[in-house]
């Protein structure tokens, strides 16, 4: 496959300018569609400074048919980046979630169909969080266990560890594959589950090809430093450059999956013009779990505020996982595997937020989900 000619819905946000960066490097022609989301972008009318000039931008929202059938006028691919994030949020936004993720999607798909587009392929961006919890070991037994969400009393009690819903006893987490069962545990991670499966089934019952790619904790620069919703690592990095602790939930033992924005990147345009990969989803992670209290401190040292120790709340979120991390052996026997380690990438990060401006909002969004019930114990 040698796609030239590329739609990124969103492609002036966090992964999806660099996607843009990648497809131009390798003589794509990019066309980007993005509606400049206020909370991400900070209320700006043009696109940022660094969305890459050789690509065409449209303003727009996905949810405008009209505005998204221009952009897709000559495309002969599609990466659809576009959505709104923020778990937290989404449990008290869901009309605004669910029309903007689900509803923008369906108008993308249906457009493609209905209006006799260029478009050969689909590229949709999924996440981890649609497992909920990751996958588990028995300890009494070896048995893999795919576990429910933790159970309230539990929780208050401040017994965060997974439990066998049949044994009780605790259970170790391993790899999370992309056969483990599906537990959404938030509207967000809701609105990602149907994005896949809008587009894979789009595909099969039309014969476009499609892929749908569960990306996991991504990190790296051009992540908004001023939203509190974004990842865990801007979040952190915010709060130190602030002065400020970071602010962790639980015991700050719960681990996820961080992987690199150039893996990521690196990742779509391998499945964008891999045949093999079609109709199919792909973890794309590191492989390798990280402790949230722990990606904290290493953050603060590395922007030289070792003595910003991470604030341990002792509270939850609603719909909170413990432990996920990715299985990549599916993407990896079709020949990719990420490149960028932990650390590498996280001094990447510093370095570039040392330049930015970072408003935190940390404390105000917790505020809200205090407010809304959905911070508890």
């Amino acid at each position: 496959m040698n796609f030239r000619h590329v739609l990124v819905t969103g492609g002036a946000g966090f992964i999806g300018s660099h996607t843009v960066d990648a497809l131009i490097e390798r003589g794509c022609k990019v066309r980007v569609f993005d509606n400049l989301e206020p909370q991400v972008h900070g209320g700006r009318e043009t696109p940022p400074p660094y969305l890459n000039p050789e690509a065409e931008f449209i303003r727009g929202d996905v949810r405008d048919r009209a505005a998204l059938k221009r952009a897709l006028e000559g495309v002969d691919a599609v990466i659809h980046d576009a959505a709104m994030v923020g778990v937290g949020q989404s449990n008290y936004q869901v009309l605004r979630y669910t029309e903007v993720n689900v509803t923008g999607t369906a108008t993308l798909l249906d457009l493609i169909l209905t209006e006799k587009t260029k478009v050969e392929r689909v590229l949709v961006a999924s996440s981890m969080s649609i497992y909920g919890e990751g996958q588990y070991r028995r300890p009494s037994d070896g048995a893999l266990v795919a576990p429910p969400p933790r159970p309230e009393a539990q929780m208050a009690a401040g017994d965060y560890a997974v439990r066998d819903p049949q044994t009780g006893e605790a259970l170790e987490p391993v790899p999370t594959p992309e056969t483990k069962p599906l537990h959404c545990t938030t509207i967000y991670a809701l609105n990602k589950k149907d994005q896949e499966e809008y587009t894979l089934v789009t595909g099969r019952l039309h014969g476009l090809s499609t892929v749908a790619l569960r990306f996991f904790n991504v990190y790296g620069p051009r992540q908004s430093l001023s939203n509190p919703y974004t990842g865990a690592a801007a979040i952190f990095m915010s709060r130190i450059k602030n002065g400020n602790r970071p602010l962790v939930y639980e015991d700050g033992g719960q681990s996820r999956d961080f992987i690199s924005v150039r893996d990521v990147a690196d990742a779509k345009l391998f499945v964008l013009n891999s045949p093999a990969a079609v109709h199919d989803v792909y973890n794309v992670c590191s492989g390798a779990p990280t402790g949230i209290a722990d990606l904290a401190r290493l953050l603060a040292r590395l922007a030289g505020r070792p003595d910003l120790e991470p604030e341990i709340v002792g509270k939850y979120r609603a719909g909170d996982i413990r432990h996920c991390y990715g299985d990549g052996s599916k993407l990896a026997a079709l020949g990719w595997r990420p490149k960028t380690p932990l650390d590498e990438g996280l001094r990447w990060l510093a370095e570039w937020s040392e330049r930015e401006q970072a408003v935190d909002r940390v404390d105000a969004a917790h505020r809200e989900l205090v407010e809304r019930g959905l911070v508890r114990g």
